[in-house]
């Protein structure tokens, strides 16, 4: 196993660690705040809601990952569009955590698909962006 693809996956697993920790506590906070549930009880529902939808969205990644690889293009050769993504994927999680800090609202979905055209354009320019998908 090369490191680029240890540092991908790496990576990947930070994105979804800092997704679930900037999600999560929005959702739960938003409902204690207006006193519409109880810690507790909010805290358990975000844990049901969160591993369904873990299992659900299982059904959709094909799909996703299809939409998102004909958006971008990369083309590079031997491990540099490993390497782009790599850098796409510590975008993420430096936004994020950045975000965080300073008590900012993210999208880590919408960071993914910035961080990956972002990484596509520096690879292969402009045309590596497929605008009409």
């Amino acid at each position: 196993m090369s490191i680029a693809l240890i540092v991908t996956i790496t990576l990947v697993m930070g994105v979804i660690f800092v997704n679930g920790w900037t999600d999560a506590p929005n959702a739960i906070a938003t409902a204690v705040s207006t006193r519409v549930l109880r810690p507790h009880v909010a805290i358990g529902i975000a844990v049901v809601m969160n591993f369904f939808g873990a299992l659900v969205m299982t059904l959709f990644n094909a799909q996703v990952a299809e939409t998102i690889s004909n958006i971008v293009s990369f083309d590079g050769a031997g491990n540099t569009s490993q390497i782009a993504l790599a850098a796409a994927l510590f975008a993420i999680v430096s936004w994020s955590v950045a975000a965080w800090w300073f008590g900012i609202p993210t999208s880590e979905s919408h960071a993914l698909i910035a961080g990956l055209t972002g990484a596509a354009i520096a690879l292969g320019g402009l045309d590596a962006v497929n605008a009409t998908e």
